[in-house]
């Protein structure tokens, strides 16, 4: 039977859910307004999880369940890593690790008219956004944000691209900024696409810093925070020792 939730939405965050659990009661969070990730569904006003997790929160309203699974769920939303399958007259098909394989219209980039139309080749490497996310229909992607400009979505060059657990990149992703990816800020210069469906692509100056980059990534997530600064010392003395 369904848990009901009392006291302060806080009081549920980082605690272990399982499906029917009611981790928020908005009653009690009168003129809120939130935002539900993965793992959450609203039933009149009650928020219950639909798989088992920790329910996890993130400034300014969003809540959502995090797992460790490697099946990744679309939700509207989220920044992911897409794989071109196929192109279309109207859409790109695109692998986003997900139960059916999604879209991305030839015109959801900044700018996009048909006298402009990207070209990609089957395989090649996007950052994007999910746009919708309904269950039984394909999910749809975009190459820009909310506001209609491209930020950081769009094709990824170079690099290497790893899959882990879906819970590896919200972890990445946490505020306070990720123990490891801050330690490696300090000591190397390299750059991170983060996708919610379980992608990290990592590009730096050398192939030996990607290498290490990703190594300490996906190490990260059975790691406490002291430990990932640990390792990551480790690395970059071995780093800097071979170079």
């Amino acid at each position: 039977m369904a848990e009901k939730a009392t006291g302060s939405p806080a009081s549920f965050v980082d605690q272990s859910v399982v499906p029917g659990d009611v981790v928020l009661d908005l009653t009690s969070m009168a003129n809120q307004t939130i935002k539900l990730g993965g793992g959450l569904r609203q039933d009149c006003d009650a928020i219950t999880a639909m798989k088992a997790g920790t329910l996890k929160f993130s400034k300014p309203n969003k809540y959502w369940v995090e797992t460790s699974q490697k099946r990744y769920v679309p939700c509207a939303g989220d920044s992911v890593l897409g794989i071109v399958a196929d192109s279309k007259a109207d859409n790109f098909l695109v692998d986003i690790k997900g139960p059916t394989i999604a879209f991305l219209p030839v015109l959801a980039f900044e700018g996009g008219t048909r006298r402009n139309i990207p070209k990609f080749e089957v395989g090649t490497l996007l950052y994007v956004r999910v746009v919708k996310a309904n269950p039984g229909m394909n999910p749809e992607l975009s190459c820009i944000d909310a506001s209609g400009k491209a930020a950081e979505y769009g094709p990824l060059k170079g690099g290497y691209m790893f899959e882990c657990s879906t819970g590896l990149p919200r972890m990445l992703l946490s505020s306070p900024r990720c123990p490891v990816l801050e330690a490696l800020g300090k000591n190397i210069s390299f750059e991170t696409a983060i996708g919610l469906n379980g992608r990290v692509w990592v590009n730096a100056g050398s192939p030996s810093t990607v290498i290490v980059v990703a190594n300490a990534i996906m190490n990260a997530e059975s790691l406490s925070g002291v430990q990932q600064r640990i390792m990551v010392d480790k690395l970059i003395q071995n780093l800097k020792l071979s170079s």
